[in-house]
């Protein structure tokens, strides 16, 4: 699996009977969601938050790997969804069954706090 963290705009929907993401542009193209391979709930990576980093003795200025201002305990292990999905590129998702370049299979991660959606990985 190839990992990333980029914000992407995702657009939901019913796929399969599941509501979900529907379709995603990432790197600026358009992605349209086929299937969701699985769903899950996970605790979001607190020992990488600077305040944390900070209590262990490196300097930080309050606010987590995001940005975002870290006030409580409960935003430290705040929850996030993820996504695995079958995806192919553009709008119709029309692919031959050949072209790997246009289909894949993305984790796609939305942050419960911010409600902000991020693709964090790829599966080659």
């Amino acid at each position: 699996m190839r990992r990333y963290n980029e914000p992407v705009a995702v657009h939901k929907g019913l796929v399969g009977g599941i509501e979900g993401p529907k379709q995603f542009i990432w790197r600026d193209r358009l992605w349209q969601v086929h299937a969701v391979v699985s769903q899950w709930v996970e605790t979001r990576p607190w020992w990488e938050r600077s305040v944390v980093r900070g209590l262990l003795g490196d300097q930080h200025d309050g606010t987590d790997i995001n940005g975002l201002p870290v006030t409580s305990v409960a935003t430290l292990v705040a929850e996030q969804q993820v996504w695995r999905v079958d995806a192919t590129l553009g709008r119709l998702g029309l692919v031959r069954p050949d072209d790997r370049e246009v289909r894949g299979v993305f984790d796609l991660v939305l942050e419960g706090e911010s409600g902000q959606w991020r693709l964090v990985g790829s599966l080659d």
